[in-house]
C-alpha cells in the first residue's frame, strides 16, 4: 500500500470516524472536560490580542477551505466564476487570514511556553495541538508560493475533485492528488492529523459555540428597591428579660417601687 493511498484514500475516513465517535464519547463520559480551559486569570497579557488574531484568522481560513473544497465545480461554471479568479481569491484572502492567524498562534504559543505559571497548568495536549496548528499555518502559507505558479486554477480543481470524491465514497479519489507537490501532501496530512486529535484536546469547545444566543430574546436584570429585613441571629437576639429591663425609646425609666 503506497503512502499516497493511505493519506488520501484511507486517512480521511479514519479522521472523520474518530472525529464523530470520539467527540460523542468524550461528551458522554467526560462532560466537565468539554471546555476551552482559558488561562486568562493567570496572565491576561498577550492573551486578548493573540486570541483575537488567532480566532479571527483561523475562522476565515477554516471556512475558506470548507467552501473552497466542497463547492461543486459545476456551480462555479454556472455562475461564471473562472478557476483562475477563484485561485487568486484563495491566495489573497487565505494569505492574509493565514498571516493573522499565525501571528496570533505565535503569541499564544510563546505565552504558554515562556510563562512558568501557564506552562505548569498546560497539559501536553494543550501545547502539542497549538504547536501543530502553528506548523499547519506555516506550511499552508508556504503552499501559496506553489499556487502562484498555477494561477490557472488547475491544481485547485484537483483538490476540489479529491475532497468531493472522498465524501462521495469513491475509492479511487486518491489518484486525483497522487502527483501533487510534497508540500501540498504534508499540508493535507497535518490537517487530517488535527481532525483525528480534535476530540482529545481543548478544540472540542468549537462544537459548543453559543450560537443560540443570536436568536434568543433579550432580557434585563432588575434589582428590587424593596428593603428586606434579615432575621436576627439566634445568639444575638435579646432575651425577654433584657427586653423588660431596657427602657422604652424616648421615655424615662421609672425607679422600681
Amino acid at each position: 500500500m503506497s503512502i499516497d493511498f493511505f493519506i488520501f484514500g484511507i486517512m480521511p475516513y479514519v479522521a472523520l470516524t474518530v472525529l464523530v465517535v470520539g467527540s460523542i464519547a468524550r461528551y458522554e463520559r467526560d462532560p466537565f472536560t468539554w471546555k476551552s480551559s482559558s488561562s486568562q486569570l493567570l496572565r491576561r497579557k498577550q492573551l486578548m490580542l493573540g486570541s483575537v488574531l488567532f480566532h479571527v484568522g483561523i475562522i476565515v481560513v477554516f471556512f475558506g477551505h470548507l467552501v473552497g473544497l466542497f463547492t461543486p465545480i459545476w456551480v462555479l461554471d454556472a455562475i461564471g466564476v473562472s478557476y483562475g479568479f477563484k485561485q487568486l481569491m484563495a491566495i489573497v484572502v487565505g494569505g492574509i487570514a493565514g498571516v493573522v492567524a499565525l501571528i496570533g498562534a505565535s503569541m499564544l504559543l510563546h505565552r504558554r511556553l515562556t510563562d512558568p505559571r501557564i506552562r505548569q497548568t498546560s497539559s501536553f495536549a494543550d501545547i502539542g495541538i497549538l504547536g501543530l496548528i502553528w506548523l499547519q499555518l506555516l506550511v499552508g502559507l508556504g503552499t501559496i508560493f506553489l499556487s502562484m505558479s498555477h494561477l490557472d486554477g488547475g491544481e485547485m480543481v484537483r483538490f476540489m475533485t479529491w475532497a468531493q470524491s472522498v465524501m462521495g465514497l469513491q475509492l479511487n479519489a486518491w489518484l486525483e492528488v497522487a502527483n501533487v507537490h510534497a508540500l501540498f501532501k504534508f499540508h493535507i496530512f497535518l490537517g487530517l492529523l488535527i481532525v483525528i486529535l480534535f476530540p482529545f484536546t481543548r478544540l472540542v469547545h468549537m462544537l459548543s459555540a453559543p450560537v443560540r444566543f443570536l436568536w434568543r430574546p433579550g432580557y434585563q436584570v432588575v434589582r428590587s428597591r424593596r428593603q428586606t429585613t434579615l432575621p436576627s441571629r439566634p445568639d444575638t437576639a435579646p432575651t425577654a428579660k433584657a427586653q423588660a429591663a431596657r427602657p422604652a425609646t424616648g421615655g424615662i425609666a421609672k425607679p422600681a417601687e
